[in-house]
């Protein structure tokens, strides 16, 4: 087994006033060059946002974009008519393809937004651009890693990729096996909240780690967790 671990403290930072932004990887005006990507997950950003603020129109080209709510409303607009307000228990999916121009907002007067923003690589270029949003709450299950997103419709969301992204609302005391779905692929564990160790390594809150070169990783948590685990081609 390969890994990385990408602690919250060592993320790239920015505060703009109205949006508060970590960045596991390289993004914007954070460059590190051992933090461009893992496989083909590109960006994995904490964002927060004021009320009423946002992103204004602005365009994505060949990349699948996922967004997922922790706290708040995220209205999203884009180009190809499509106008949504989501909340935590939804996920974005949106394949920018050829070309698409989209906003991200909060839609709250009164509450920050907290959401992850999340690019990866896709399989095939040039597609025609696409949107959907996602109701996954029947999918989350208690003390198991919940698919949320596959490609091979095991699940509603899927992008233009081999990616297999899962969330796990763990109790303190739970050990849970997570199994690979192909051998070229490896998985990026982000702690949205909580403890856990995996590898003889503590992750603890917005602490991430990619693991690679392994058939499964075991995750045994150390207090009440969340945790996302994204899946995606190496190369």
């Amino acid at each position: 087994m390969k890994m990385v671990v990408d602690k919250a403290n060592s993320r790239g930072y920015a505060n703009h006033g109205w949006l508060k932004t970590y960045h596991t990887f390289s993004f914007a005006n954070y460059y590190n060059p051992k933090r461009v990507h893992f496989g083909m997950l590109r960006v994995l950003n904490d964002d927060t946002v004021a009320p009423s603020e946002g992103f204004d129109t602005h365009p994505h080209k060949n990349m699948e974009v996922i967004s997922i709510p922790l706290n708040g409303y995220l209205r999203h607009g884009d180009s190809i008519q499509n106008s949504e307000t989501i909340t935590p228990g939804d996920i974005q999916v949106m394949s920018a393809g050829t070309g698409i121009f989209h906003s991200e907002f909060n839609d709250s007067a009164e509450q920050q937004l907290e959401f992850l923003q999340i690019w990866v690589f896709p399989r095939e270029e040039n597609t025609k651009p696409k949107y959907n949003n996602y109701d996954v709450r029947s999918l989350l299950k208690k003390n198991e890693l919940s698919l949320i997103l596959s490609p091979d419709g095991e699940t509603p969301a899927a992008i233009n990729q081999d990616a297999w992204f899962s969330i796990g609302e763990l109790d303190a005391g739970q050990i849970k096996e997570y199994k690979l779905h192909k051998k070229s692929t490896g998985v990026y564990l982000f702690v949205i909240e909580g403890e856990v160790e995996v590898n003889n390594t503590v992750l603890s809150k917005r602490d991430g780690a990619g693991f690679y070169e392994t058939d499964s990783i075991t995750i045994e948590v150390l207090k009440d967790s969340r945790i996302l685990l994204m899946e995606v081609p190496m190369n």
